[in-house]
């Protein structure tokens, strides 16, 4: 029985780690391939049109010491951690996230507050 409530533990755990990476992808074409890209590297439409090129966000672990900075990348997000392009703000995503609250923590063990998504 052991083996069988493992099993199963297994299996919707990876169902719905498959869902929020779906989510995730959904999240990121809608709000960030527009200045990211779709492959996340910088290189999206609006780019010609910054004046601060957006990061190569599949670079992030290995320009923090290959650890994913996500304490900081929240922070970008939600606009706690403004970041200048353009002549303003990257445009905060906060306020879309506005329903409950939950902790993650970050490598280092400081908990950082991000508004589930």
């Amino acid at each position: 029985m052991k083996k069988i409530s493992t099993a199963l533990a297994i299996c919707l755990a990876t169902q719905t780690m498959a869902e929020d990476a779906d989510r995730g992808q959904t999240l990121f074409v809608t709000h960030c391939a527009t200045c990211h890209g779709a492959r996340a590297t910088g290189d999206g439409p609006m780019v010609a049109v910054l004046s601060v090129k957006p990061a190569d966000l599949t670079r992030l672990n290995a320009t923090n010491d290959g650890v994913f900075p996500i304490g900081s990348v929240i922070r970008r997000i939600d606009g706690t951690n403004e970041v200048m392009a353009h002549g303003g703000p990257m445009p905060l995503f906060g306020l879309l996230l506005d329903g409950p609250s939950d902790v993650v923590l970050a490598p280092d063990g400081s908990e950082v507050i991000a508004p589930e998504a």
